[in-house]
């Protein structure tokens, strides 16, 4: 069953300030029938100067089928009127990226202004959308059983050892 839901209270305490509250976590919703997309909601007001980086964590994470993905981008009017981008352009979070022991499958994106003004936003103001794919894979694939253990380039640390 896919479904999007609040990390922990334990996990929202390691990726938040003390001056973020729980309950202003807000769980991603379509605004029409029609949209595909799932506007992700700011915890916090924010601030972003131009050629600025900002590590937005959403406080939510997703639960998908095995194969499925959840693709996120910048809402349009973000990027359209502020210059505002994701820092890798499109997030990709895979199925086993849920309930992983390093972050819980908490969903981060760092967004940058590469525009030439000063960006205010509003907590609660949809910033990214996500968007649920199913995917497809080739019919002479070796078997793989491995699952992720981490957050962030978690699947390069195998790599690294091979």
């Amino acid at each position: 069953m896919r479904s999007f839901e609040k990390i922990s209270y334990q996990q929202f305490q390691k990726d938040f300030s003390n001056d973020v509250e729980y309950d202003t976590i807000k769980i991603p919703k379509r605004k029409t029938i029609s949209s595909a997309g799932y506007d992700f909601f700011l915890p916090f007001n924010l601030i972003i100067k131009p050629n600025e980086t900002i590590k937005i964590p959403t406080g939510i994470k997703v639960c998908l089928e095995a194969n499925e993905f959840l693709s996120i981008v910048v809402r349009s009017s973000l990027g359209i009127k502020y210059n505002m981008r994701m820092c890798n352009q499109v997030g990709i979070i895979d199925a086993d990226y849920y309930n992983n022991e390093e972050n819980e499958g908490h969903i981060i994106a760092f967004i940058k202004n590469e525009g030439s003004e000063i960006v205010e936003l509003e907590q609660g103001k949809g910033f990214v959308q996500g968007i649920l794919l199913n995917y497809l894979t080739v019919s002479d694939e070796e078997s793989i059983n491995d699952r992720r253990n981490g957050g962030f380039g978690s699947t390069d640390k195998e790599e690294k050892n091979e």
